[in-house]
């Protein structure tokens, strides 16, 4: 793994393919979709295609820094083996008439998963 991570990027210019490492140094994936709101310009995440297997959904606030060439997480290795997998319909416990708005995480899910199946 060469050290050399570019200069630092915006999510805007984020590509497919662009190496993620976890705050310990561990590779975890490559990018394979990035999430944002373009009407309020706001980066809600990205799906990565994880070392181990399948795609895991990263929220935002889980992502440290965007370089050139790669994507650095703030948690570890092993958070990021129990990061969400992005699934059409998040699973819910309970819901209720106050539950009636989506929440943030839930549409972040749907719009990965949207991606994914090519809805989107």
């Amino acid at each position: 793994m060469s050290d050399d991570r570019g200069g630092p990027a915006s999510y805007m210019t984020l590509e497919r393919g662009t190496r993620v490492v976890a705050s310990d140094g561990t590779e975890v994936g490559t990018v394979r979709h990035v999430l944002y709101d373009a009407d309020a310009d706001i980066f809600d995440g990205i799906v990565i295609d994880a070392e181990h297997g399948g795609h895991r959904f990263v929220d935002a606030p889980y992502v440290a820094a965007i370089a050139e060439r790669v994507v650095t997480l703030n948690i570890d290795g092993a958070e990021c083996d129990r990061l969400p997998r992005p699934s059409e319909n998040p699973a819910e416990m309970s819901a209720d008439p106050d539950d009636a708005v989506e929440g943030a995480l839930h549409t972040k899910l749907r719009r990965a998963w949207d991606m994914i199946t090519g809805r989107y």
